[in-house]
């Protein structure tokens, strides 16, 4: 059995070690200016979206199964790491 202070500390160090690279993600985008490198998110060919006069109505089919992909491949990835 393995010690919980180790589980603990594996995952505190990958909690820290992702919001640190989301925090560099999030700096890098913003300096590309612009939409930058997230311009194409909430674009794709499935994102519905109809604008009237008085009227919005935006549903991201497209960026929400792009997004589901890329969580599931993260989630996958940190599950495999602590087995």
């Amino acid at each position: 059995m393995q010690d919980p202070f180790s589980a603990m500390g594996k995952m505190l160090f990958f909690v820290g070690a992702s919001i640190a690279a989301l925090g560099l993600l999030l700096m890098l985008a913003q300096k590309s200016g612009g939409n930058g490198w997230f311009g194409w998110f909430g674009n794709l060919p499935l994102d519905i979206n109809i604008q009237k006069e008085n009227f919005r109505f935006y549903f991201p089919i497209g960026s929400s199964i792009v997004l589901s992909i890329i969580l599931s491949l993260v989630f996958g990835l940190i599950t495999k790491f602590f087995r």
